[in-house]
């Protein structure tokens, strides 16, 4: 089920099927890996929309979750030096886990730190289609995205759809750093979008009908006379990422 409802509350779990979570992780750390070996050396230093971060922070941080992904010892020592650096802080974990993961990387050279990306992605694929079961039922906490409105995930969520849907916002937010077009696919960003609206949906609860344009969009209703929707679907992802400003129904967060 995507989704439990239990005496403390929705438990958020993966709806995509495994097999086919899998194939969009690896699809995924391919895309991006290829993306920064097209960069020219002065566009590793455009700013994002992640305020601080040049593309180059931004491909530090993806390294670094690649890496946590791919094996459970390296999983555990970044999440306990987050863990700490968050008691000495008063900052949320998610934002020291990421600082780390970024310094971790600031040393490498431009192709070393090109080549740690794409070397590094086969093995956070193979790393995380290794999580037993067991474990993957598991239940977390996540602190959102201000660090104060948490809600209950299974690691399974973690692993199959999360990982992936973070890359894939990063690919985003490097392109539009550069300006560029994001490379989109029906086959690869169509089904992740299309996870995307499905959890969209559950979250707010209310009808609706949304149409998204592009490579990656399509048409999903709900109920009647609901609120109609039209945009970009990329646009549509990072409005809810809380990249951009929603109202309505778009004002529904989605992490990533």
């Amino acid at each position: 089920m995507p989704t439990q409802t239990t005496g403390q509350g929705t438990i958020h779990d993966s709806r995509l099927d495994r097999e086919a979570a899998m194939k969009l992780a690896a699809e995924e750390y391919s895309r991006f890996a290829h993306v920064l070996g097209g960069l020219a050396e002065e566009e590793w230093r455009a700013p994002t929309s992640c305020p601080g971060w040049t593309v180059r922070d931004m491909a530090g941080h993806t390294l670094g979750m690649a890496e946590l992904a791919s094996s459970l010892p390296e999983m555990a020592r970044q999440q306990i030096r987050a863990s700490r650096a968050a008691k000495r802080s008063g900052r949320p974990q998610i934002d020291e886990l990421t600082d780390l993961q970024v310094r971790k990387h600031q040393h490498l050279s431009v192709p070393e730190l090109v080549a740690a990306v794409d070397r590094i992605g086969p093995k956070a694929a193979a790393g995380r289609r290794r999580r037993p079961a067991l474990m993957r039922a598991r239940t977390i906490v996540d602190r959102g995205p201000d660090g104060a409105t948490p809600e209950r995930w299974t690691v399974g969520f973690l692993v199959d759809t999360i990982l992936t849907r973070d890359p894939w916002m990063h690919r985003s937010d490097i392109a539009q750093a550069l300006g560029r077009p994001m490379e989109l696919t029906r086959g690869h960003d169509g089904v992740l979008v299309t996870d995307v609206v499905a959890e969209w949906g559950m979250r707010h609860g209310r009808p609706y009908s949304l149409t998204l344009t592009g490579p990656a969009g399509g048409h999903w209703s709900s109920g009647t006379n609901g609120e109609a929707i039209s945009l970009d679907a990329e646009e549509f992802c990072r409005i809810l990422s809380g990249r951009a400003h929603g109202t309505g129904l778009m004002a529904t967060f989605v992490p990533f």
